[in-house]
């Protein structure tokens, strides 16, 4: 599913071929995830990668536009995953914990260790000073707010709310969820309690459909 990317992507640019580029993009985001941008020099994304500096520059451009690519890359892969579990139409407390679960599947590894939130990890603590990371952050929260509200007002539709639900505020309530599971995972909580905090909020968020319309 095509995503906004102009709002979040850095600008294109040529890339040789003697490499595999979303391989290092993966490989660079994962060390970023780590260490933070700031924590993070050039040379250890360059051993990540497997490529040189000069490589990397090439490639890429500074550490600064790979970081706003691996920053609009999570953006896109994380909001495809939302989407994909609001679509449908199955019910929404469903719909909504498939979202949750999908954003779990992000905050911790393959190995099972926590990292959160590539985002809340990683931008926030530079978006304060730092322009267009902040401009990719702002972006890549609107639309997860709208994509949680289209739900909603959908969900209002077919009655699975309460005629006088507020899809907006729904919306944030939910988003406010995933970021504090997001915070959650990054301070080591184990994984069935970030669930069961999911499961609670969408309990809360669902509340009891209308008898009737």
């Amino acid at each position: 599913m095509p995503r906004r990317k102009s709002e979040t992507a850095a600008a294109p640019r040529g890339r040789p071929r003697a490499y595999d580029a979303e391989l290092a993009l993966k490989q660079a985001t994962e060390t970023f995830w780590r260490t933070g941008y700031s924590g993070t020099p050039l040379d250890k994304i360059a051993a990540a990668t497997g490529m040189s500096p000069p490589s990397l520059y090439a490639a890429f451009g500074n550490k600064h536009a790979l970081y706003l690519e691996a920053l609009a890359r999570y953006w896109e892969m994380t909001l495809a995953a939302t989407c994909e579990a609001l679509a449908g139409e199955r019910p929404l407390a469903e719909a909504l914990m498939l979202a949750y679960e999908a954003a779990l599947s992000f905050y911790f590894s393959r190995k099972g260790s926590a990292r959160g939130c590539f985002v809340i990890g990683t931008a926030v603590a530079e978006a304060v000073e730092d322009a267009e990371i902040r401009k990719s952050v702002a972006a890549g929260l609107r639309m997860l707010d709208s994509d949680f509200e289209v739900r909603f007002r959908t969900a209002l539709e077919r009655g699975e709310l309460k005629q006088d639900a507020d899809p907006e505020a729904l919306a944030l309530l939910a988003s406010a969820t995933m970021h504090t599971i997001a915070i959650r995972a990054r301070a080591g909580a184990r994984r069935a309690d970030l669930r069961e905090i999911a499961h609670k909020a969408v309990t809360v968020i669902c509340g009891s459909p209308s008898a009737s319309h």
